[in-house]
């Protein structure tokens, strides 16, 4: 589907999504189970005669979900449940925080799919979860599922850093926020560039797995050339803990080196080993630096709903490793067969590459899976398993706009998971051209 990406830069400005933000936890402590529900709470739907599957979380993944189960199966009852009031998509942000996107680019409503495709939306926020019962609670009653889809994306471990001080972590999130869920933060971010005077602004990468690979990257070039064009004296240090630029290493290399070599710099093996957000400070392993401004991204987990389910994965010595344990190829939960996960937070799917890229496209490409996946067991068929594919435009520049690219194919090969990986160096006004198609493509598949 080709899309005039000129009707996308039409439009006024909407109001940006606020979301409820979790409260940090110490990276080694076991989350504690979430208490059952019980006592008055009156059931938020009737139970169906139908077979309902319940759908937590609207983003790509989540809405993708709820479309496909009805279109592969009319007579389930889907319900999804979100708690933001309106869709907001990471994706294409970077851009927004410029000013090369209105925010009605990225926004868009959830009453009108639901309608659309046939299946119910209910904001409201999920309290528990009670696999035992299959029950899911929420802030307005509690609905019991025959099937359960997560949804969730990340969640920020500010633990990781900080351990139990809250009071660091909470400065941290309100003065340096990373901006990567869909939240308040996209909009204090962006007023932060827009008065940013100059200085030294320090961005901190979280360590893989993390959402959107190469994004960190690409927000980092559109700061660069939105600071040179509005001159403003600044200096970018990118503090990544890995040992280079990847994926897509050589096109921001040359990025980095030719059109910001005043601006971007990149410090490789730099790990955080400890941060002072009240003075400005941070240590890394590749040494110490101090700030004026910083977009701080702490490590990422798989989103609170998985904690709250108890289907995160465990590694020998029993401590969480942050991630959905599931089965590679179905999504379904190793220890639930009736509660599948997509997106981001789904844990390790091959020892060859770990961790399917986190980014809005696989999320949409495992949903569509999933989809697939019940509709063949609600009707007693074994269900078919799938593999995704990826594909991911960076903008490096603003004017002319120019981007680079990163595709992702998979393949099966002795059971295994095989992952090939297409770095698209050259940085190309075509590319963007192919960006608008692409997300044209995404947001009429999400809401056409």
């Amino acid at each position: 589907m080709t899309i005039d990406r000129r009707d996308f830069l039409k439009g006024g400005i909407g109001a940006a999504a606020a979301a409820v933000l979790p409260v940090p936890l110490a990276h080694a402590v076991a989350p504690v189970a979430p208490t059952l529900i019980t006592g008055r709470m009156s059931a938020l739907l009737p139970r169906s005669q139908a077979t309902r599957v319940v759908v937590c979380g609207g983003g790509w993944g989540g809405l993708t979900a709820a479309k496909y189960l009805k279109q592969e199966a009319p007579t389930l009852d889907v319900v999804l449940l979100e708690r933001n009031p309106i869709f907001f998509s990471c994706p294409m942000s970077n851009k927004w925080l410029v000013d090369l996107l209105d925010t009605s680019f990225l926004t868009h409503d959830y009453l009108t799919p639901a309608a659309r495709h046939g299946y119910r939306f209910i904001q409201t926020e999920i309290m528990g979860i009670e696999r035992d019962r299959k029950r899911v609670a929420t802030s307005h009653g509690y609905l019991d599922y025959d099937y359960l889809i997560l949804s969730p994306g990340i969640r920020n471990n500010y633990g990781a850093w900080f351990g139990d001080d809250l009071d660091a972590a909470y400065h941290t999130r309100i003065h340096f926020p990373s901006a990567y869920i869909p939240s308040a933060e996209h909009l204090t971010l962006k007023q932060k560039i827009k008065s940013f005077k100059g200085g030294t602004l320090v961005m901190t990468l979280p360590p893989p797995p993390h959402r959107c690979p190469p994004s960190p990257y690409e927000r980092a070039c559109l700061l660069a050339w939105y600071f040179k064009r509005n001159k403003v004296p600044a200096r970018i240090v990118i503090l990544d803990p890995k040992d280079g630029i990847r994926p897509i290493g050589p096109g921001f290399k040359a990025a980095f080196d030719e059109l910001y070599p005043d601006i971007i710099t990149h410090v490789p093996n730099a790990r955080v080993e400890s941060m002072d957000p009240y003075a400005k400070r941070i240590k890394t392993t590749a040494g110490e630096w101090e700030f004026e401004d910083a977009i701080l991204m702490v490590p990422h987990q798989a989103g609170e709903l998985v904690w709250m389910a108890d289907l995160i994965a465990r590694g020998e010595d029993g401590r969480p490793l942050g991630w959905a344990d599931v089965d590679p190829l179905q999504l379904v939960a190793r220890n639930d067969p009736d509660v599948y996960v997509v997106g981001d937070a789904v844990g390790v799917v091959s020892p060859l590459f770990q961790h399917y890229p986190k980014s809005g496209h696989v999320a949409n490409r495992l949903a569509r899976i999933v989809a697939k996946s019940i509709a063949a067991r609600a009707v007693g068929r074994e269900p078919d398993p799938g593999l995704p594919d990826n594909l991911c435009f960076m903008w490096v520049k603003g004017d002319p706009q120019e981007a680079i690219a990163v595709e992702f194919e998979y393949s099966m090969e002795a059971d295994l998971i095989v992952q090939k990986q297409i770095d698209l160096n050259d940085r190309s006004p075509d590319l963007v051209a192919r960006d608008f198609e692409w997300v044209g493509g995404m947001y009429q598949d999400l809401f056409g």
